[in-house]
């Protein structure tokens, strides 16, 4: 006897035609009926908290440049998920996330677990949020949720599905469309932007991460290298877009509106691609951009383009303008290169104890593995970072986008399990401060379960200090709640089954990564350092 089709059997074969057969979750009763029966050919990655299962799933799917999917436990599991939701939609992640609703004929008296304004509840922070009004509707929401996701700019959607929709007898198959997940720029515009960079005497490139995430490495150095142009990241990168070792490298605007306009002095035209104008961190006060200084954006988001506050915008995919204007700009070799950027990477003429940040990053950089990758949520050392490892590969820095924090431990579980999902071995390395590490410890044990080989750096300071320093730049003194005494993080790490160390010595830093990366399993090395004060 022919077993009967319903929504759950449509919808799944629907998520197998999208290639959504990882699915990223932490079940709840309102959940049961979607995953009962798992198929043998789907994959179900277990987080112990809903923020970090979002984490996972936005680094998995920008690791693999496919959508992933997300199961969550109806209003309560969506709401702990949110503030890693914000940075999906800042880093345009295509997520389809989904969460159970009560059954239909409970929702009308409040039910225990009925989530009373679904659509509403993960707005503004997702493109698109639906709950089938109907059963037989699900798997063309999930078509309509693919479709929303992926189209540029790419971001995550939100699924609300009651639970006794699964069971309900629908024939099949869903229909399964195509959409484009990429446009050109418009040539005309195109051809106006590059007669103005032609003429440009000094122009400076700002590359931002939608040039990394649209893979335009390469095609953004061609277009510095024909322009003879300096090449700036903009604040706060969660992607980087050029090799940072590359002489045309200038480094970070900065984070304020004085620190860019002061670093933009100078430049006749500044070309953005891929990137905000600008999105700034702490407000000091100053000229957006220098006088004389005119600016070019290029980006696919119309919203970007919109929030502009100086400069004209160009909507089309980064990559592909990139290329296009690449073609259309006139030699630069007339210009003055700009000069390499200097990296003094002083270090104390003494070992310190603790170590300074400094220490820590010139030891990682000692033995620096080959196509590694590295998940950063260590925010008052962004500046090491790029002093001492500097990204020069594609797809190998990753933070968060949102600037809240607990985003970058499961993050590193995400990045590994997309290199084994596409076959690629790269060693991951996160390097994460204690306060954000004690946001998501749980991530670690969904990296032992799924034999994960990645390498945690902990810098444990014992405080927040990027709040430090913005207590200093806002003259605001006795704040409570910046100290962070008696945190035992290898007890934790080892709890949830990783192996965990405690080192303080530089030499004993170098000596337990070379271990933990010949290993092959998840390592915690917690190295203690000096609190350092961040260059806002």
């Amino acid at each position: 006897m022919t077993e009967k089709s319903t929504v759950h059997s449509v919808t799944y074969d629907l998520l197998r035609s999208l290639g959504l057969t990882t699915i990223f979750g932490n079940p709840g009763s309102t959940e049961e009926t979607f995953l009962k029966n798992f198929p043998d050919d789907f994959t179900y990655v277990l987080g112990l908290q809903e923020a970090s299962v979002i984490a996972m799933a936005d680094a998995f799917a920008q690791t693999t440049r496919r959508p992933a999917l997300v199961n969550l436990h109806s209003s309560a599991g969506l709401g702990n998920s949110i503030g890693n939701l914000v940075a999906a939609y800042h880093g345009h992640t295509p997520l389809i996330v989904t969460a159970g609703q009560q059954h239909r004929e409970l929702l009308i008296g409040e039910p225990y677990l009925g989530n009373r304004d679904a659509a509403n509840m993960p707005r503004p922070w997702v493109k698109w949020s639906y709950e089938p009004a109907r059963a037989e509707a699900v798997p063309e929401a999930f078509m309509r949720a693919y479709a929303m996701a992926v189209q540029p700019p790419a971001g995550p959607v939100f699924l609300s599905i009651p639970l006794d929709d699964w069971n309900q007898p629908l024939p099949g198959p869903a229909v399964v469309r195509d959409v484009s997940r990429a446009y050109a720029p418009d040539t005309e515009r195109l051809r106006r932007f590059a007669a103005r960079i032609t003429m440009s005497q000094r122009p400076a490139l700002i590359l931002g991460p939608d040039v990394d995430r649209a893979q335009g490495w390469q095609a953004g150095i061609a277009l510095a290298e024909k322009l003879q142009a300096a090449v700036y990241s903009p604040p706060l990168p969660d992607r980087a877009s050029f090799p940072e070792d590359h002489p045309l490298y200038q480094g970070s605007v900065g984070m304020s509106v004085k620190a860019v306009g002061e670093r933009l002095a100078g430049h006749d035209l500044v070309v953005v691609i891929g990137a905000e104008v600008f999105r700034y961190y702490p407000y000091v006060p100053g000229d957006i951009l220098p006088a004389g200084t005119e600016l070019l954006q290029i980006t696919d988001d119309p919203a970007i383009a919109a929030a502009a506050r100086v400069g004209d915008s160009l909507l089309g995919d980064a990559r592909l303008s990139i290329e296009l204007l690449t073609e259309l700009v006139g030699d630069g070799s007339g210009r003055a290169q700009p000069q390499p950027m200097p990296r003094p990477r002083k270090l104390p003429e003494k070992p310190s104890s603790p170590l300074t940040p400094a220490e820590v990053y010139a030891a990682l950089e000692m033995v620096r593995p080959e196509h590694a990758v590295y998940v950063n949520e260590s925010t008052s050392t962004m500046a090491q970072h790029a002093e001492w490892l500097p990204t020069v590969e594609p797809d190998s820095f990753f933070a968060t986008a949102s600037g809240g924090i607990g985003w970058a431990v499961p993050a590193a579980v995400g990045v590994a399990l997309g290199d084994r999902d596409r076959g690629v071995r790269r060693p991951v390395i996160g390097l994460i401060g204690d306060g954000s590490f004690n946001y998501s410890a749980q991530g670690l044990w969904t990296a032992v379960q799924q034999n994960l080989p990645i390498v945690y750096v902990v810098m444990r300071n014992h405080e927040y200090s990027i709040l430090k320093s913005f207590a200093d730049l806002e003259e605001t003194p006795g704040v409570p709640g910046l100290d962070l005494p008696g945190l035992d993080i290898a007890s934790v790490s080892r709890g949830l089954g990783c192996h965990a160390v405690d080192v303080t010595a530089a030499g004993d830093l170098e000596k337990e990564l070379e271990l933990a990366l010949e290993s092959g399993i998840t390592t915690v090395i917690v190295v203690t350092t000096q609190p350092e004060k961040a260059t806002l």
